[in-house]
């Protein structure tokens, strides 16, 4: 595949450097680069800088703006906002910051958000509120993906699913998982690749199994369990689509197809402040417990440890940190070329250890 290795911070550079050169705040283009690089430390390739030739070419069409009108009206303990069709990393963060206060009065902050774009990973947000010492569940609808049980043809987005809970003593807990078996970033990486995805991913236009990334594109991919993932992303596109305000099922925009329509993407947040339901130092004691008492389950055959949900990914970022983020021939040409477009040179590789190549 041609993969070589970058520093996360030539590439935060480089990613921050393309937007501010396109009109985007210096604050709202660090939240974007931050959020790409930071998932691609943590292993989501599929979510990291390889978005940012697509979200860099809709900036410079206007298809997204590069400084949103971003609206948030209150009720409550409800946040109900426009997003101006910003950026989906600034709409969320500038949401969630304004949530922060809210939680804090009333325990916790409902946020509906409309008119938004691709958001990146939504285990970064939860990072954040777990650096906060809050916790967050974040949802988000997609483009039409998924097909409804005993359907052949995409209807709900892949609509992704986040919780992240603070710990005292190690990384927090995070799970970030699509309602379907895959993420649709995953497919769209590897027909960038020219790789064939594995089979049980997704199926064609006429409802078949296919390992060729371009053909699932065309169709749909498959929700994971069956019908339970179908039953999901349903769920969250009621929370995310209906409930905000947004697009839902086959009326919100891909930003992969050309076209001049905005993509109404919805987001929905759950922000609570934790020490509003217990003392934090009682929340983090249990905590603590929980997660000894889990691992410390008997291992199965085979098994060398239990981790719970965000160690492994911890361990990645770590060794990413150290070892450089990996990067495929396209998508290095593909930056390359945004960059020579935006007069915004591309770092060069480094080696295995680090070491400037």
């Amino acid at each position: 595949m041609g993969m070589k290795r970058y520093r996360a911070e030539d590439l935060h550079r480089f990613a921050k450097a393309v937007l501010t050169s396109l009109k985007v705040p210096a604050g709202d283009a660090e939240t974007v680069s931050d959020s790409l690089i930071r998932s691609d430390l943590a292993g989501i390739d599929s979510h990291g800088i390889s978005r940012l030739t697509i979200y860099a070419k809709r900036v410079r069409e206007g298809r997204i703006a590069a400084r949103p009108d971003i609206r948030i009206a209150r009720s409550g303990a409800v946040l109900r906002v426009d997003g101006g069709n910003g950026l989906g990393q600034v709409v969320a963060m500038r949401s969630l910051e304004a949530a922060v206060s809210v939680a804090g009065q009333s325990g916790l902050a409902g946020i509906a958000i409309r008119r938004s774009n691709h958001y990146g990973a939504a285990s970064y947000f939860c990072e954040w509120a777990c650096r906060k010492n809050l916790a967050l569940m974040a949802l988000t609808n997609s483009p039409p993906g998924i097909p409804p049980h005993g359907g052949k043809r995409a209807f709900l987005g892949t609509n992704p699913v986040a919780f992240g809970f603070p710990t005292r003593k190690g990384p927090p807990l995070i799970v970030d998982m699509s309602s379907s078996v895959v993420a649709r970033g995953k497919i769209i990486l590897a027909a960038r690749r020219g790789q064939p995805i594995p089979p049980g991913w997704a199926v064609d236009r006429e409802g078949r199994e296919t390992t060729d990334p371009a053909e699932a594109l065309r169709g749909a991919v498959l929700p994971v369990g069956g019908v339970k993932g179908y039953a999901l992303a349903a769920a969250v596109e009621v929370l995310s689509g209906v409930l905000s305000g947004a697009a839902f099922g086959p009326h919100v925009r891909n930003l992969y197809e050309e076209g001049h329509a905005a993509a109404d993407v919805g987001h929905f947040f759950i922000l609570m402040d934790i020490s509003r339901w217990m003392p934090i130092d009682t929340y983090f004691r249990r905590m603590e417990q929980f997660l000894r008492e889990l691992k410390a389950v008997p291992r199965a055959e085979g098994a060398e440890e239990i981790l719970y949900p965000g160690e492994g990914r911890e361990r990645r970022i770590r060794r990413r940190l150290r070892e450089g983020i990996p990067l495929s021939r396209e998508v290095v040409s593909d930056l390359e070329e945004l960059g020579r477009s935006c007069d915004v040179p591309f770092p060069g590789p480094i080696g295995r250890e680090g070491k400037q190549g």
